[in-house]
């Protein structure tokens, strides 16, 4: 199983890096991840910097990636529906599973037409650092779902 998650801005809280670094070991058993940080863009024009960290995560996606956005506007799961959702992928389809979390600002709306599902995690809006972490828990328990280990309950 090869995913990818692609973010925008580097992390800058020592605690959320150690809590990626956490799950990102807890993963290794189960699947191949790769974390692709892209720049923020600053500047007082918060419509060009959607637009360009837009781009950039275009640039980086290719033909065959099964991309899915992390947007509020998305369809919200369960854990075990969204387990099933990472297994049916990689039961018909050997290509690469890409989540893509947005900026501060969220994601220009190219990328959510490249973008092949949408999905939420809540109503609520969470700081896009702290939701990498939150995306991987539930990475990790997706996959322990899927392999029968004893983590969700």
């Amino acid at each position: 199983m090869e995913i990818k998650m692609i973010c925008i801005g580097k992390i800058k809280e020592k605690y959320i890096e150690e809590g990626i670094k956490e799950y990102i070991k807890r993963l290794q058993p189960f699947c191949s991840l790769t974390i692709l940080e892209l720049k923020e863009m600053n500047t007082n024009d918060i419509q060009k910097n959607i637009e360009e960290e837009g781009k950039n995560i275009l640039n980086v996606l290719k033909d065959e990636d099964e991309i899915i956005t992390l947007e509020i506007e998305g369809k919200q799961f369960d854990s075990i529906t969204f387990a099933n959702k990472i297994q049916s992928h990689f039961t018909y389809r050997s290509s690469p599973l890409v989540f893509v979390i947005g900026g501060s600002n969220g994601l220009s709306e190219e990328v959510k037409k490249r973008s092949h599902f949408a999905l939420s995690f809540s109503l609520f809006t969470f700081p896009h650092q702290l939701m990498r972490i939150i995306f991987l828990e539930q990475l990790y328990r997706a996959m322990t779902i899927i392999h029968h280990h004893k983590y969700h309950k």
